[in-house]
């Protein structure tokens, strides 16, 4: 606090002229995106270090209200979620914070950030004035505003603007939805400069404010609020890479004209657990757990070419660059015990009866907030085989089993399934998994997971009858679980009850970053949850194998001032 109240207090960010002031002076904006959600809090310091030693003036982040609020009314902002710590740490470094509090962020992050609660009204509609979605965001902004208020520029904190929403110019459902958000800030003493972010036919959306040609003007200065340094990957694709020469070309041209510009990503990190998000513009297509996101900072926090070559454009004088962390690969680790999912059961939660199926959102767990991320199991009895039919309502994708024996699997572009005959009743099984929510989109409604409130028939009959277990994998079932399973096929990795995140042969991503800060001297617990195939190993490497390649060439997001 010492260091925020050293800082001179004159005047905070202003766009009233062709380039931004700050303090009175010329400021142009050198920013480099980090989210300390995606960040060991062991390594923050690492990470702005290194922004600071890059040249960059400025740190941007997002607020994962999912995070902050994964219970209605129940709060989080300690330890990793130490939003206060975060902003206070850059200040130290002597870097200033544009800080971008959604309540939606996109951001490859499930449901953009919006919490799967607010999916239990059937007519809830995201990122509009539905008064249920403006009460939610009420109570969150008079928490999240007392926690970020002091940090604000004018009470001598390092935050010199505040983005409203984000990119809602490419979603417009409701034009009194962004000056709802506006006024969330403001009416809660929020001064300093306020900003947006999109594509160019977002900003031209009428219910932004401003009207559509006031955006490029003379009279007002320019930002690049998204200058994407690489891009984010999805399940059974290509790692995306875009080339340093490339990126620096554009770069350099931008800061030429005198353009403030934000790097999207300066670290991406990683989505831990179960967090990733989703693409659905006709396809659905999970993300991967790694956010590396070819950024000038590999996930593991290392400086690449990239980085090297931004940090030569600057001229004056910089900070040394943090000498490499440690790197360590491990002798691998060989599977010493099994448990199947079916003796892991008793473990978790009182299974839920319902004659219909029910969606995760709606199960009556987690004090009634339901079930966010991981997987269901839905169980009932059928008296013959057949043909298995989810009229697409399984969401994402679901491992089918006969009296507990994987017949086959369920997904978006696979509806049926034949089911081998048998005599008496047997066990159906439908092992559900959020693979995770759309972040982007119009879809954001309908990002209900498990199975979707209508029927699943066999042979044209409605299933019903379900017994619905519970697999979220928090802490307290993984606690409970004192075996490793075997793995490699799909699934996920714990270590130390940490979520890694998920597994899948089909690529691109063939790893899985394992902080060093998460170790411990002496015995480690390593857990995989696997689906499919077994091997009789753990292997660690030093360096990471983000799998098939392909170049990315796009225009950036631009902002509005």
């Amino acid at each position: 606090l010492s260091v925020l109240k050293r800082m001179s207090r004159v005047e905070g960010l202003r766009a009233n002229s062709p380039q931004f002031t700050l303090e009175g002076k010329p400021f142009l904006v050198l920013g480099g995106s980090i989210h300390y959600f995606r960040v060991p809090r062991a390594y923050w310091e690492d990470r702005l270090l290194k922004m600071k030693a890059c040249g960059l003036n400025t740190l941007t982040t997002y607020v994962p209200w999912n995070l902050h609020e994964a219970e209605r009314g129940i709060f989080n902002f300690q330890d990793q979620l130490d939003l206060k710590a975060y902003v206070s740490l850059a200040a130290e470094m002597g870097l200033w914070v544009i800080l971008r509090p959604g309540p939606y962020i996109c951001a490859e992050w499930d449901l953009g950030g919006l919490p799967s609660w607010l999916l239990q009204d059937k007519n809830m509609q995201l990122r509009t004035t539905y008064p249920g979605f403006v009460d939610a965001v009420n109570l969150y902004f008079d928490k999240l505003i007392s926690v970020i208020k002091p940090l604000m520029f004018e009470e001598g904190g390092p935050i010199i603007a505040v983005q409203v929403e984000n990119e809602y110019g490419s979603y417009a459902k409701d034009e009194k939805y962004m000056a709802f958000i506006k006024n969330c800030l403001q009416s809660r003493g929020i001064k300093e400069l306020l900003l947006t972010s999109d594509n160019w036919e977002g900003l031209r959306y009428a219910g932004m404010e401003g009207g559509n040609e006031d955006y490029f003007t003379p009279q007002k200065p320019l930002m690049v609020m998204e200058y994407w340094s690489g891009w984010f990957d999805v399940w059974g694709d290509h790692h995306h890479v875009f080339h340093a020469e490339d990126m620096l070309a554009v770069v350099s041209e931008i800061l030429e004209r005198g353009v403030s510009i934000n790097l999207y990503m300066f670290h991406g990190g990683t989505s831990f657990g179960f967090m990733n998000g989703a693409m659905d513009f006709g396809t659905y297509k999970p993300q991967v757990t790694s956010y590396d996101y070819d950024a000038p900072l590999s996930e593991a926090g290392d400086c690449t070419q990239k980085y090297q070559l931004l940090r030569n454009l600057f001229t004056e004088p910089l900070p040394e660059v943090p000498s490499p962390q440690e790197r360590r690969a491990y002798d691998p680790v060989v599977i010493q015990w099994h448990l199947s999912l079916w003796d892991s059961l008793h473990l978790t939660n009182k299974p839920y009866r319902s004659e219909m199926p029910v969606n995760m959102e709606n199960l009556p767990v987690n004090n009634n907030n339901g079930q966010s991320y991981g997987y269901t199991l839905y169980e009932t009895t059928i008296a013959s085989g057949g043909t298995l039919n989810s009229r697409n309502n399984i969401r994402d994708r679901a491992l089918v089993f006969v009296d507990r024996q994987c017949v086959g699997s369920l997904d978006n572009k696979t509806h049926e399934l034949t089911l081998p005959d048998g005599k008496g009743e047997r066990t159906l099984g439908l092992l559900v998994e959020n693979c995770g929510r759309v972040n982007y989109g119009k879809a954001l409604d309908d990002q209900r997971k498990g199975i979707q409130l209508s029927y699943v028939m066999l042979n044209h009959t409605p299933l019903r009858g379900f017994t619905i277990f519970c697999l979220d994998m928090k802490p307290g079932f993984m606690k409970r679980l004192c075996f490793h399973p075997q793995g490699w096929g799909k699934g996920a990795v714990f270590v130390n009850g940490q979520n890694l995140g998920r597994h899948w042969f089909i690529g691109p991503q063939q790893f899985l970053y394992l902080p060093g800060a998460w170790m411990k001297s002496g015995e480690n617990q390593i857990i995989v949850f696997e689906e499919q195939k077994a091997a009789d190993k753990v292997v660690f490497a030093e360096n990471p194998d983000h799998g098939r390649t392909i170049d990315v060439y796009k225009l950036p997001f631009c902002t509005l001032l």
